[in-house]
């Protein structure tokens, strides 16, 4: 009978601990029942990219991407809407990187690799080319295979060419004993632009073709061609020459015989080569109206050297030593050199002309809507984007520059809704900026 008690007085309070264990469990929580029923904050919104920057209204810093520590060039591949940049992988390596454009998210990398220039500042070049509606992206570097090599010829020149789309590689190498300009504004990697010297490397197949200056098929007749004679650019016909006021082809057209309406077709002097494009400066044939006071720019096709475009722009009162490369809307409608803009769908041109006193204005970037950036004042587009002069905008259409906020930054490129912006910090660190389009 004692154990029964004893055993039933176990179990009830066995029963009574469990009861008190979940009152404190229920009724203890009563500041956790307030906590749980908190409604819990959203995730934070991404406000785009760390760095700020003073931009035209048409692009917000609230939506976009930042990439640092690149070095200060970067490639674009327009139809892919690609971004190409080289990074260090270690104090003597580098490697390239891309990105897309529209989003900033990573896409193919490559291997890190030694230029063969490892003094100190010094970097690996980067450019990109189409050819054949396929686009690469081009790295290269120049100097000695060897410590203490014989001969200068023992300098090369070491491009690796990079298929745009998959990062595929092939690297091709070849003597050189000055240092090089090298260019990709053709169908295929020029080197030795501004000389009489030149070779051409294929992208697609590394085969290298090099030019002497026997081979350049001076028009017939033209004694001119022979006078300050260069290499100035490539085409798909062959490499692009320019001589005393004349400019053809390697065995293609003659700009004599293409000559715009009204100009002196002894006169022609090609100042940039842009994709299918070439723009030269004519003079007005004599005695026509503005002869001696106004230039003829004209856009030529660089497949037969028709003229698409020509503007008249007054003489400047000292001839410039260097003209500034034209640049091109990701879409190419559109194009820019200086002060001078072209839509060549239209087939229009536009020469804003500074009124008297007033500073020149140097165009750097242009649009698929024909919006264009650049500055009043600046020294060339290159101190414009640093920041030189003071910044405008301009509706092509309409041709009517519009003074911008003087501490507003330039958009070095517009491709895929994002506006592209370089910016080096206080640690001398560079930062690549896309911004996107605002509405």
């Amino acid at each position: 009978m004692g154990q029964k008690i004893v055993r039933t007085a176990l179990v009830a309070g066995v029963v009574v601990l469990a009861l008190l264990l979940l009152l404190a469990t229920c009724g203890g929580g009563k500041g956790d029942d307030k906590k749980d029923d908190k409604p819990k904050k959203p995730p934070r919104k991404s406000q785009g990219p760390a760095t700020k920057l003073g931009v035209p209204s048409a692009y917000t810093t609230s939506k976009g991407w930042e990439i640092t520590g690149l070095t200060s060039e970067y490639a674009l591949a327009k139809d892919l809407g690609r971004i190409a940049f080289l990074e260090r992988a270690d104090e003597t390596r580098f490697r390239i990187r891309t990105v897309d454009a529209a989003t900033g998210k990573p896409r193919w990398r490559s291997d890190a690799w030694r230029p063969l220039s490892d003094k100190p500042g010094e970097y690996p070049h980067l450019l990109s080319l189409t050819k054949d509606d396929r686009e690469y992206f081009v790295t290269w570097s120049y100097g000695k295979t060897a410590e203490d090599p014989l001969t200068e010829a023992d300098r090369l020149i070491s491009l690796d060419v990079y298929d745009a789309r998959d990062g595929s590689r092939q690297r091709i190498e070849l003597p050189w004993s000055v240092s090089p300009t090298v260019s990709g504004a053709g169908p295929g990697i020029l080197i030795g632009k501004g000389t009489t010297r030149a070779a051409v490397v294929d992208p697609v197949t590394g085969r290298v073709t090099n030019v002497e200056g026997k081979d350049l098929k001076y028009p017939k007749g033209c004694k001119n061609c022979k006078r300050l004679t260069e290499v100035v650019g490539y085409t798909d016909k062959g490499v692009l020459v320019s001589g005393a006021g004349e400019f053809w082809v390697q065995g293609g057209w003659h700009a004599r015989k293409t000559a715009p309406k009204g100009t002196d077709p002894g006169t022609g002097t090609v100042t940039t080569a842009a994709g299918e494009y070439v723009l030269a400066k004519w003079d007005k044939k004599r005695g026509s109206k503005g002869a001696g006071e106004k230039d003829v720019w004209a856009v030529h096709d660089a497949d037969n050297g028709k003229t698409v475009a020509t503007v008249e722009c007054r003489k400047p009162a000292i001839v410039p030593g260097r003209y500034p490369d034209a640049t091109m809307s990701a879409e190419g409608r559109y194009l820019v050199a200086g002060n001078l803009a072209f839509d060549l769908e239209e087939k229009k041109g536009h020469c804003f002309e500074e009124d008297e006193g007033a500073k020149p204005l140097a165009l750097t970037t242009v649009t698929d809507e024909g919006l264009a950036y650049g500055a009043t004042g600046a020294r060339s587009p290159q101190d414009a984007l640093k920041g030189g002069g003071t910044p405008v905008e301009v509706q092509i259409s309409t041709g009517e520059p519009q003074a911008l906020s003087p501490s507003l930054r330039l958009p070095s490129f517009d491709l895929a809704g994002i506006g592209l912006f370089q910016y080096t910090d206080g640690k001398d660190v560079p930062h690549l900026l896309g911004y996107r389009r605002a509405g």
